[in-house]
């Protein structure tokens, strides 16, 4: 069984940032992309970035482009999320998900084990 842990939410006003921290149990975390996703009271959960299994290989969404990056630690079983120039439409809970594969996914169907989630609220 594979568990995933997030944290570094948190507030922040506009402008801000926050680093997401997501620790994986297991011994074949190397081995699997990773994934952050974001899902917003009254919508789906979406994409925010994706890496495959060495870290080699990223992907992001339009709207956080040069805002966040995605790194991976594989000694540490941690994948991260900096998030730079935070915006208040960047609000959401934020889920790691682990992907079924070793190339980086862009759906959740494609994520077989989630974390709990962590809130980030950006003010105004």
């Amino acid at each position: 069984q594979v568990q995933l842990v997030e944290s570094g939410g948190g507030l922040v006003q506009a402008g801000g940032s926050l680093r997401l921290s997501c620790a994986a149990s297991g011994r074949t975390f190397s081995n699997y992309a990773m994934g952050w996703f974001r899902q917003a009271p009254g919508k789906e959960r979406e994409l925010v970035a994706a890496i495959n299994f060495s870290g080699g290989s990223t992907s992001y969404a339009d709207s956080v482009k040069g805002r966040f990056t995605v790194s991976r630690d594989n000694a540490k079983n941690t994948v991260y999320l900096q998030m730079n120039s935070l915006k208040p439409e960047d609000t959401a809970v934020y889920y790691c998900g682990r992907a079924r594969g070793f190339s980086a996914k862009l759906y959740p169907r494609e994520y077989d084990y989630w974390g709990q989630g962590t809130q980030v609220t950006v003010s105004s």
